[in-house]
Parts: C-alpha cells; sequence; structure tokens
C-alpha cells in the first residue's frame, strides 16, 4: 500500500457546518494532495444531503464514505448518518454503529482519534462551529500524535461551544477565521 497517502485533513462540524464548510471546501483545488475527511453531526432519520450539496460546489471530488474504502487524494469524504468513521492502518476507511459518543453518531472525536493514530504527525485537524464538545479529545489526540489542529475562531463561529471546548483540550491548536483555513491547508500540505 505504498500508494496510500501519508497526510490527511480531518474536519468535524455541527450547528452551522454548512455555511462554514462552504467557505472552506470550494477554496481547494481539484488536486488537493490529501484526502479530506469530514464528521458532521446530522439526525440519524435524515439520508446524507452534503456529499451532493458540496460536488455541485467544490472542484474536489466529493462523496459519501463506503465501508472499507481506501482514503484517497482529491477526494471529500463525508461520514453517513448514524455510522461513525474511522481510519484504519493504511488509510482504509471504516464504518460503525458502535454506540454515540458525546450523543453524536457519527462522533467527530471518533474520527479524529483514529485518524491520529493513522497518520501521526501527517494529520491536520480542523474543529469548526458547532454547540456541543465533540472535537476536544480528538483535538488533543491530534496534537498528541505530533499533527496540527486548526480550530475556527470562537468569536466568528455560528455556534462558539465546539471551538472553545477544543482550544480548551488542545492550547497549542492554530485558531484562525474561517477564510484564512484553505489557504493554510495548502500552504501546510504544498501544491504537488
Amino acid at each position: 500500500m505504498n500508494d496510500a497517502p501519508e497526510r490527511a485533513i480531518v474536519i468535524g462540524a455541527s450547528a452551522g457546518a454548512i455555511e462554514a464548510l462552504s467557505v472552506i471546501l470550494p477554496a481547494l483545488p481539484a488536486d488537493f494532495p490529501a484526502p479530506i475527511l469530514i464528521v458532521v453531526h446530522i439526525p440519524s432519520d435524515r439520508s446524507n444531503f452534503l456529499s451532493p450539496l458540496f460536488a455541485a460546489k467544490c472542484q474536489m471530488s466529493v462523496r459519501e464514505v463506503e465501508d472499507k474504502e481506501p482514503a484517497e487524494r482529491g477526494i471529500v469524504y463525508f461520514a453517513p448518518s448514524n455510522y461513525h468513521l474511522l481510519v484504519e492502518e493504511g488509510g482504509t476507511l471504516a464504518l460503525s454503529a458502535d454506540e454515540p459518543v458525546q450523543h453524536s453518531r457519527p462522533s467527530i472525536d471518533v474520527l479524529f482519534e483514529s485518524a491520529a493514530e493513522a497518520y501521526g504527525a501527517g494529520l491536520v485537524g480542523v474543529v469548526l462551529t458547532g454547540a456541543n464538545e465533540d472535537g476536544s479529545s480528538g483535538a488533543q489526540a491530534i496534537a498528541s500524535a505530533h499533527g496540527t489542529v486548526i480550530v475556527e475562531d470562537p468569536a466568528g463561529a455560528y455556534a462558539e461551544t465546539m471551538p472553545r471546548a477544543a482550544i480548551r483540550k488542545c492550547p497549542e491548536a492554530h485558531v484562525m477565521a474561517l477564510d484564512a483555513i484553505a489557504p493554510f491547508l495548502l500552504r501546510e500540505l504544498g501544491r504537488s
């Protein structure tokens, strides 16, 4: 599996997610050199509308995760509703119906913690707007694995609880406005 990406981006968002992601994802090029794995808290009884919504807005390919598929560069993956998204060794994506974490399935913490194990220092985690504390433990796990953590500036967030919780648990995080995140990701990963 030598062609598996050594770098990845993980993003977690809740209340206000569509607006926040609409600033970041369309600004990234089709040849972005890493997969982007996203958990958004959506009600379990709703089919996932996020993939078609963002496929129409983005230069990158966008799709909902299928169990046991490999993460590939240049693709945005959304976790399906009512399933945790995990990254296994070698960058394989897995879905789980385990119990909710922080009242959420999919859980941002579950994605971030498993991705930190898989990618280590090659991982960039992004915590966006949200009204609970999901993502804060995951941000801490990414930092502990020597990855990079970005948190949306709570002052500009639609819901500031999630960014504030992430900053409390991960004080070394880069705190930035939404419109600064895509340029940062491009600089961090370089154009390939």
